[in-house]
Parts: structure tokens; sequence; C-alpha cells
């Protein structure tokens, strides 16, 4: 993409973030993660909201990715969300890291080690909404140049002493209206949670801050809901989080 494709880009998802309007597609579609990434801070800086989490995927073959998602965004459970905040209704039950302390950008990489260290561990979900009309339709460097079709993240309790878990093979239970839907041993795509914590950290031109969260991937697949749903992520050991979604 040329400079004047990425601002453009940038200025039409902002406003549609700033609208709640959605849009087809991009004019040009992002040819790298770079360029995808570059969207999105520049998406962020027009709209001016905090930067609260963070999703983040670092497939064992292939460039990491990270979308940003927005302070006011990210709600503890159990949490409503309403069709007007988050039109699409998707779901997806993940393990996330909150960061302890602050991990400033440094030349030299940080380590797992580094980043276990720094970092609490909680059950979310990420709740999948995008400012593409259809967004499973456009290409992966349009979806990630929308903050990886992120709306937000439901956050449940944390745990600050993790070392006694055994986090790729956690009992998962993925229950909606009542009903359990899943209920099965493991489930990361990649069954490396730590690894998405560890690629941001990386990532991050600026480093991340205390507070802030990281999200490292769906054990539930991308399902999607209609209003009046209630959807419940449960983690043997860990604990839940819960979104009712409001018409």
């Amino acid at each position: 993409m040329t400079e004047p494709e990425i601002e453009t880009a940038a200025d039409i998802l902002a406003e549609a973030r700033r609208g709640g309007t959605q849009i087809e597609a991009l004019p040009v579609t992002p040819s790298s993660v770079a360029e995808a990434h570059e969207i999105q801070d520049r998406v962020a800086a027009r709209v001016g909201q905090p930067i609260g989490a963070f999703k983040a995927g670092a497939p064992p073959e292939g460039e990491p990715t990270r979308g940003l998602i927005e302070a006011r965004m990210v709600r503890s459970s159990p949490a409503h969300m309403s069709v007007a905040e988050v039109p699409h209704l998707g779901v997806e039950g993940e393990v996330a890291f909150r960061f302890t302390r602050d991990l400033p950008a440094r030349s030299v990489p940080y380590t797992r080690d580094e980043v276990a260290k720094a970092v609490a561990v909680l059950p979310v979900i990420e709740v999948v909404s995008s400012r593409f009309r259809n967004p499973l339709s456009r290409p992966k460097m349009e979806q990630l140049a929308d903050c990886g079709i992120n709306a937000g993240l439901v956050t449940g309790p944390e745990l600050a002493d993790w070392s006694h878990l055994d986090l790729p093979n956690l009992q998962m239970t993925f229950i909606v209206n009542g009903e359990t839907q899943i209920a099965r041993k493991g489930g990361h795509p990649t069954d490396d949670p730590i690894a998405g914590a560890v690629a941001l950290v990386n990532m991050m031109r600026d480093g991340v801050k205390a507070g802030q969260i990281v999200t490292t991937g769906s054990w539930t697949g991308l399902p999607f809901f209609k209003p009046g749903d209630r959807c419940t992520v449960r983690f043997e050991g860990l604990g839940e989080a819960e979104v009712v979604f409001d018409g």
C-alpha cells in the first residue's frame, strides 16, 4: 500500500468506529501484517480511545499478529453488550493474561520466563464484531486492519499465581443459554497460550503497560449468536466469564 492508501484506509475505519456504521470493504487490501498493524495504530490515534487490551496470535509457522481493544469495551463478567455496540455478536472463549507491571520496548526480545513472571491469568470472552458488514468475507489482512474484527472483551477473575496450572490442558466448558455446547480438555489453537503474550510484548513499539490485557486464541471456535443469548466459558481451576447480548 502507498502512504495515501494507508491514510485513506485509516480514515474510513475510524469514521466507521466513530459513527457506529458498517462498510463493505477497504479500497485497497493491506499486503502485509505490518501495513495492517499500521492502519490499526492510525485508527486508534484518530478515534482517541485508550487501549485497554489486545488480541494476539503467535502461529508456530507464520508472522505474529495483534489487534487493539479499546478500554471502554473491556467489561467485567457478568457483562451485558448491546447489538448497537457489537452487531455481529460473535464469541470466542479464551485464556488471557493481565500485565502486572510495565514491560517497556527494548532492543532485546523478552523471554517466555520474563513475560510469565509479569502476568496474571484470567478467563475471558472475546466478543467479535466488525466495521465490515460481512467481516468473514473480507481478506485476512482487511480483518487484521480492523483490529482482527474485535469488538470487546469480557473478563473473569484473575489468578496471580498460576504456576500450578497446565494451561494448554485445562478442562473447558462452553455454555449457551444454560446448555453445554462444548466440554473438553484443551482446545487452544496452538496449545501454547503464553506464546501470544510473549509475541505481543515483542511486537509493541511502545511496550505494554501494567493493567493491560492480552487474549491469546479461541478455545471455542467462533459461533455467532442473537439478542438475548447468554454465553459462558468456564475453565477448571481458573473460573468463568459470561456475556449477555441485549437487543
